[in-house]
């Protein structure tokens, strides 16, 4: 088949088990991919990371005419993702708040042996409903100040808005876009309300730390509180529950490595790297060039879509050695898992910690554990790639 076909059949959900030799083929064809739908495709290593790196790159959707109302921080360019990225990250993480996620630690591991306390040998579990899901979203609830009752109403919102951000090439994806928008407003006005009760009433949660900082060059404005907390929800436990579901996928299917673990739990925050590496729950990412670019000798003109397969580059021979292989002691692991520059993931600190704690919590229960179905049945999403379920027998 055609190089210029790469996405389409990368985006094809008959690829979603197993996108990996699609990878290898963009690679070959690569650095650069033209695509039928005018699109640039990248798959090599050094070439992502470079232009993750380059300010001519842009993550506005606006610098190609595309009109939004307010975009989160994660689709802003400097200064001013500098500026929200800095006030959302206050209550967040060092300096301002340097142990709040390290506080969270007992919290996670409370919450973790909760949900595996029904899990019982001979039993079928689904570990994506039953544990995957409910620990991220939990976690991150708590953080922002969310009542216990009012979780289950993130689930459908966090799906519409989820399925707006997909790559999809050659689909007319305005009925999406319009229910991601129209979630994602209502999602921001549930939490800015949420937040609006704490103002003068101070509690331990980060919407009461935005609402009541003290300094007014500091406080983000109404429309800025509702973007910033919808992204912290929803990438607060999108990609962990990939990165959960995924690891026990992988790990079931390598048994050798999973009594590797078992034997030596020291192990488990480099396996949780590496499977960042070999199965990251982030596929891609979307830019649009400033200006027309000359990238290992093609030039992509200024406004042109071009696709990061920051997956492929995490399986690129040139940086990895036997990259296709699941090493959970590699060496030298500095994947793309999390992205790379600007916009390197807010939220990395906390999902390892979740990892860890729910992967080295699980593994110790896994020694009989088989997969129902294999390959599992995934999500539709392309970019954000994870099992939709994972059914396994205890």
């Amino acid at each position: 088949m055609a190089a210029d076909t790469l996405l389409e059949r990368i985006t094809d959900y008959a690829n979603r088990p197993n996108p990996y030799p699609l990878y290898a083929e963009l690679r070959e064809a690569g650095p650069v991919v033209p695509q039928a739908d005018g699109s640039y495709l990248i798959g090599t290593y050094h070439e992502i990371t470079a232009l993750l790196h380059d300010p001519r790159i842009s993550a506005d959707p606006r610098s190609r005419g595309e009109t939004m109302p307010e975009p989160p921080f994660l689709r802003l360019d400097d200064p001013e993702h500098h500026r929200l990225r800095t006030l959302a990250m206050r209550p967040f993480g060092p300096p301002h708040s340097p142990g709040r996620i390290d506080a969270m630690r007992g919290e996670i591991a409370r919450i973790t042996e909760e949900l595996l306390a029904s899990f019982e040998a001979g039993r079928q579990v689904d570990i994506v409903d039953d544990f995957a899901y409910p620990l991220p979203v939990t976690v991150i609830c708590r953080l922002l100040g969310v009542p216990r009752e009012d979780e289950p109403l993130f689930r459908e919102w966090s799906d519409a808005v989820v399925a707006s951000a997909d790559v999809t090439p050659g689909e007319d994806s305005t009925e999406r876009d319009r229910t991601g928008e129209q979630a994602r407003i209502e999602m921001g006005q549930y939490l800015v309300d949420l937040a609006e009760q704490r103002r003068g009433r101070p509690s331990d949660d980060m919407l009461s730390a935005f609402v009541n900082e003290p300094d007014p060059a500091l406080r983000l404005s109404r429309a800025e509180l509702a973007e910033t907390a919808v992204l912290l929800l929803i990438a607060g436990h999108e990609t962990t529950v990939n990165l959960i579901t995924n690891g026990v996928l992988t790990l079931l299917r390598h048994p050798g490595h999973l009594d590797q673990l078992r034997r030596e739990p020291g192990l488990l925050p480099q396996a949780v790297e590496e499977l960042l590496r070999y199965e990251p729950p982030v596929h891609m990412r979307e830019r649009i060039p400033l200006a027309d670019m000359d990238v290992a000798g093609t030039t992509i003109p200024q406004g042109t879509p071009v696709v990061l397969v920051l997956a492929s580059g995490n399986r690129d021979p040139k940086r990895f050695q036997d990259p296709d292989r699941f090493d959970p002691t590699r060496p030298d692991n500095q994947h793309l898992g999390f992205g790379s520059g600007i916009h390197l993931c807010y939220g990395a600190p906390l999902a390892r910690i979740e990892a860890q704690a729910a992967l080295g919590a699980l593994i110790p229960r896994l020694g009989t554990a088989r997969l129902v179905q294999d390959p599992p049945p995934y999500r539709q999403n392309a970019m954000l790639r994870g099992p939709r379920h994972l059914p396994i027998h205890m």
